[in-house]
């Protein structure tokens, strides 16, 4: 099946609902991933309304703040998520022992470090769950490289890239989760980013 990106992102680009609705009646194996960051409950109510079973996807990093492992288990709860979390090969614990702590953005060992805890975990999952549809919640406005995105397209594996929220401004991600009784997390820290507006390889590489 050939897909018409323009007329689906002309038709589809700014309704993340009938967008949803659209890629899951596809009828082919879909994942959503999430990192649990601020908003996250947004695309994973999105997603669950149409197909409560859709696997989730989490790189779990081990770096995560405290608050962010509350979320994820009140999230996961609340939408009674079939959450599948992907580990580093290594903890964070044996990795700081080893190499110390995570290194900054000016550091030649930080590629490293995302590959080891971001890139490998995703690319293990993805040869596990074998999925032909990826919803992700970027957003435009995260990145210069997001903001050339469109809200739907196929990544060189033949993988079909969904990103309802793509347009979406922190105002209307704010009203969705009022209107629908969701719970929300700040206290969120990506040690692959290290700075809001850096790309953290994943959408890069994929």
């Amino acid at each position: 099946m050939t897909l018409d990106l323009e007329r689906i992102n002309a038709e589809l680009g700014n309704d993340a609902e009938k967008l949803v609705a659209w890629a899951l009646g596809l009828g082919k194996t879909a994942i959503c991933t999430t990192n649990f960051r601020p908003f996250e409950a947004v695309i994973l109510h999105m997603v669950t309304r149409v197909q409560p079973d859709i696997r989730v996807i989490w790189m779990d990093n081990g770096y995560n703040t405290e608050a962010t492992y509350r979320f994820a288990d009140e999230v996961s709860k609340q939408l009674d998520l079939n959450l599948s979390i992907y580990l580093p090969k290594r903890s964070s614990a044996h990795r700081n022992a080893v190499d110390g702590p995570v290194p900054g953005l000016d550091d030649p060992r930080h590629e490293a470090f995302t590959a080891e805890v971001k890139l490998e975990p995703f690319a293990r999952a993805l040869r596990e769950t074998a999925p032909e549809v990826w919803f992700t919640a970027l957003r435009a406005s995260d990145t210069a490289v997001r903001a050339q995105m469109q809200p739907v397209s196929i990544n060189p594996d033949g993988l079909i890239k969904v990103a309802p929220l793509l347009h979406w401004s922190s105002k209307d991600l704010y009203q969705y989760l009022t209107t629908h009784n969701l719970p929300n997390n700040f206290d969120y820290f990506d040690p692959t980013k290290g700075e809001e507006n850096r790309e953290c390889g994943l959408h890069l590489s994929h």
